[in-house]
């Protein structure tokens, strides 16, 4: 991997860890709808001139509607999911809970698409949501956790988003295999704004939002999602999707840095082990990481 390489997968990583920050800062003033609303309709203002300079427009029409359901499953609704989760918990967590995403994929993709699954990825899935559920019981406040606010829901609703972004995987590469990547990003943020319009509408906020919830939001659409996905397909052509997906494994930690530096949250040795044991099994599940192959020999 070339040092420029190394330097966008580490961009890309801080920017989508930033937009966990900015979900929790602008989502008390929006609200999660309204706040998803104006972030995907941001990123596809960003993201469609793009799409017309490549030449690309014909291909948006051409496969409009799977790329509109992806754009429910991979957008709109995981996007509402940890935007609602902000309310509650901190941008650390509900980052650790979205690099649970590759598990899921794992499980879709052998249920669906017949993925094959060895020991190896079989342990890494008995070892991920081992780590998820721990984390999950450990961070719930059980006297509290389902009632309106309480951290229970929001922790569902992260490892619902987790479960979205598992079935978008399986899903893309069923009905978007070969499509060009930035028809399908710019097209999926242009299908969640398009199917937001109304909910937003009726849940706008009843006072306008301030100045600094409206940069947050902006912040969010055009960095932390338009510049996000060009930066993420760039890397895929660079350096292949194998080497791509490990941003999964670095967007926790910078999702934990902006929370402490900018927002004070604190990082308990909970949260770090439970991270670690999630990100290990992630690792095994997708193949990054192979356990080695013992064989006894015949003795002599």
């Amino acid at each position: 991997m070339r040092i420029s390489d190394l330097s966008e997968l580490l961009l890309l990583a801080a920017l989508w860890g930033a937009s966990f920050l900015f979900m929790r800062l602008g989502a008390a003033e929006f609200g999660p709808i309204a706040l998803v609303a104006v972030r995907v309709t941001g990123a596809a203002l960003f993201l469609m001139p793009l799409l017309r300079l490549r030449g690309q427009m014909g291909v948006l029409r051409q496969h409009w509607r799977p790329i509109f359901v992806v754009g429910l499953t991979n957008s709109a609704l995981p996007f509402l999911c940890f935007s609602y989760a902000a309310l509650s918990i901190t941008a650390g967590l509900s980052a650790i809970f979205n690099a649970a995403s590759p598990l899921f994929g794992a499980v879709v993709a052998w249920l669906w698409l017949n993925d094959r699954l060895n020991r190896t990825r079989i342990l890494g899935l008995v070892i991920g949501f081992a780590g998820v559920l721990w984390l999950a019981w450990n961070k719930t406040d059980h006297v509290s956790a389902f009632k309106p606010g309480g951290s229970g829901w929001a922790i569902v609703a992260c490892l619902a988003a987790a479960v979205l972004y598992g079935i978008s995987a399986s899903l893309t590469k069923k009905t978007l295999a070969g499509v060009a990547p930035m028809a399908v990003a710019a097209g999926s943020q242009l299908s969640a704004a398009i199917a937001l319009v109304v909910p937003a509408i009726l849940w706008w906020p009843a006072s306008m939002p301030s100045g600094t919830a409206w940069l947050t939001a902006a912040l969010l659409a055009v960095f932390s999602t338009g510049v996000a996905y060009v930066l993420y397909f760039r890397l895929i052509a660079n350096i292949g999707p194998a080497n791509a997906i490990a941003v999964t494994f670095l967007v926790p930690a910078f999702a934990v840095l902006w929370g402490w530096l900018l927002l004070g949250e604190q990082l308990t040795g909970t949260t770090v082990l439970g991270c670690a044991v999630i990100l290990f099994g992630t690792s095994l599940a997708t193949g990054l990481l192979t356990m080695p192959a013992y064989r006894i020999g015949k003795p002599t």
